[in-house]
């Protein structure tokens, strides 16, 4: 006797539908020229402006070196971060809310 197995809902798989597009913080959107200034593009999505506010901070050696997470602002830092001359690593994410557009 041969056993036949049927093919139910829950072992199909889906077929696949290509990418989808980005949403929430994975979407790019436009900047203010500030804020282009930085990071260089004038659209970029959250995540990958922190990660290029983070390469500036580096590059240009702005991390206090008594205390790694408070970082010194440069000019192009104060106008993103509302003119504040120094602030603490966890601020960024809030500050820079204002400039996407």
């Amino acid at each position: 006797m041969r056993m036949v197995r049927t093919v139910t809902l829950a072992t199909a798989s889906k077929p696949a539908t290509g990418t989808r597009a980005p949403r929430g913080i994975m979407k790019p959107r436009s900047v203010t020229p500030e804020m282009q200034a930085v990071v260089g593009v004038p659209e970029i999505s959250r995540t990958q402006a922190l990660k290029q506010i983070w390469a500036y901070i580096k590059e240009h050696n702005l991390q206090d070196p008594d205390n790694k997470k408070i970082i010194n602002c440069d000019e192009k830092l104060k106008k993103i971060f509302g003119g504040k001359d120094r602030i603490g690593f966890l601020e960024i994410a809030g500050l820079i809310s204002p400039h996407f557009l």
